[in-house]
């Protein structure tokens, strides 16, 4: 279900409408409104500009996160093939205890 919820971001009143809960909507409301007036204020830049410039830093930050958890999935897509090596090596010692075992008897 739609859920409605009207913020404030640099001022100007907006009407969310999104399946996800008001609470996640507002933060994210939040977070733009934070950055828009972070710009506002640094670069002394209209609403419009402070809005392209937010865009493409929220850009920047998603690409910048993409390739990190992608760097992540990498890191542990390479510790499971240690663990699958290590446990195949266990086993094959095992197999070889095992064979040694029935030999010294």
């Amino acid at each position: 279900m739609a859920n409605r919820v009207v913020m404030s971001i640099c001022g100007e009143e907006y009407t969310f409408i999104a399946d996800e809960a008001p609470s996640y909507m507002n933060k994210v409301g939040a977070y733009v409104d934070e950055k828009m007036t972070e710009i506002m204020q640094t670069a002394k830049v209209g609403r419009t500009d402070a809005a392209v410039l937010t865009a493409a830093n929220i850009a920047d930050e998603l690409f910048k996160a993409q390739a990190a958890a992608e760097a992540l999935r990498a890191q542990i897509k390479g510790y499971l093939d240690d663990a699958n090596r290590a446990q195949a090596e266990v086993s094959d010692l095992k197999r070889e205890l095992f064979r040694l075992q029935q030999k010294n008897r």
